[in-house]
């Protein structure tokens, strides 16, 4: 109940301040009237002056001209300055609205703040505001050095800028920095559909003519890439092809042949697409993906089980094929696209440490790859998305 003693001392304050509003009514020395008084005199006294002869006609008609224009500027001035209402009124609308408003904040603040809800210290927010800053500063850097190349820049250090613009929300960066590349003999179909990706959130979400070409291609290169995927999707649905655009997620969710952190966004936009076709529901369990070779896989009845399960009971179904798949790559260390999979099932179940793990097994293995095979850069960029 601390807060309340606070406002208790800010309502206290606040009547010492307007304490003097008391004699807001009083009378005051008006200076407008005492200089057009002072004039007046002058005024006179020029009068004199030049019935006595001290000064000539002209002398005088010029000083009465000056005096008097003085005279209606203050007049003028007088006027503008002068209240609407009168002194005791004006006190009194100064008192309701020093009493009311403090009233009014305390009440706005206890139905929409939260009093109870801690604060951010301060030096919490100062170590983010410098990592910002530092972030800011390389990110300034590397684009200056990218410029700079002679060669055009690396494609991996464009990509690397267009990925932290995103980060940063600096979309229309991220399109220009990611453009330097995508017509580049090594634009792989994982760099083709990061473009789209930036395009798409650098225009609120449209899938804008550009980013559909960039779809186009990067579908063509890797029919299996799940991102060029889903963004055909959302492309489709934006068209009025909401019926091609649930086959296309169902068909690729069906075609998963390992966990992987892009099929929960699958289901969620096949369930949003599905809800406006007034189609059935599908669950994350009924694609929980095999561990391939001779791994068995889920039975029928493990899938209709898995479709009623809790979310603890689903996480354990899931958990157990992903160790008969890590128990098999231990068999078969030579396996890349087992080690790829293992290690987008661990980041699905939150294991980083396990994840990063099986994805250095899997760059290791796609060092021999050849420099078109897009795995080798979704195997650097998954790894680049872990924490830590």
């Amino acid at each position: 109940m601390l807060w309340i003693v606070f406002a208790f001392l800010a309502l206290l304050a606040a009547g010492f301040l307007l304490l003097p509003l008391r004699s807001f009514g009083s009378k005051v020395s008006d200076r407008t009237d005492g200089s057009i008084s002072i004039l007046s005199d002058q005024l006179r006294e020029v009068d004199a002056d030049a019935e006595r002869g001290l000064i000539s006609p002209e002398e005088a008609r010029a000083a009465r001209i000056e005096i008097k224009r003085r005279i209606l500027s203050l007049e003028r001035k007088g006027q503008r300055a002068r209240p609407a209402m009168s002194g005791r009124s004006a006190g009194v609308v100064v008192w309701a609205t020093a009493l009311t408003v403090p009233v009014a904040a305390a009440a706005l603040y206890l139905q929409l703040g939260s009093p109870d809800m801690p604060s951010i210290a301060f030096a919490e927010r100062e170590a983010e505001r410098n990592q910002q800053v530092e972030i800011a500063g390389l990110t300034v850097r590397l684009l200056e050095r990218l410029q700079s190349d002679p060669g055009g820049g690396p494609t991996e250090g464009w990509m690397l800028l267009g990925q932290t613009y995103m980060r940063m929300g600096r979309y229309r960066d991220a399109v220009s920095a990611m453009e330097n590349v995508t017509e580049r003999p090594d634009a792989s179909s994982a760099i083709l559909s990061q473009y789209a990706e930036a395009l798409i959130a650098a225009d609120d979400g449209i899938v804008t003519p550009a980013a559909r070409a960039a779809i186009g291609r990067a579908r063509d290169m890797d029919p299996s890439n799940p991102a060029a995927t889903y963004y055909e999707a959302i492309a489709l649905d934006q068209t009025g092809d909401g019926a091609e655009a649930h086959d296309l997620l169902i068909a690729r969710l069906d075609a998963a042949n390992g966990p992987a952190p892009w099929m929960e966004a699958f289901v969620a936009q096949a369930n949003s697409i599905g809800e406006t076709l007034g189609r059935e529901p599908v669950s994350l369990a009924a694609f929980a993906p095999t561990a391939g070779g001779d791994t068995p896989g889920p039975t029928a009845g493990d899938v209709a089980a898995a479709a009623d399960m809790s979310e603890d009971d689903r996480a354990a179904f899931i958990r157990s094929m992903v160790e008969r798949l890590a128990e098999r790559l231990r068999d078969d260390p030579d396996d890349l696209d087992g080690w790829m999979r293992l290690g987008n099932a661990y980041r699905v179940l939150g294991e980083a440490a396990k994840a990063r793990e099986a994805y250095l097994t899997a760059n290791r293995l796609a060092e021999t790859l050849p420099p078109d095979d897009p795995r080798a850069q979704e195997i650097r960029q998954a790894m680049s998305e872990l924490p830590g």
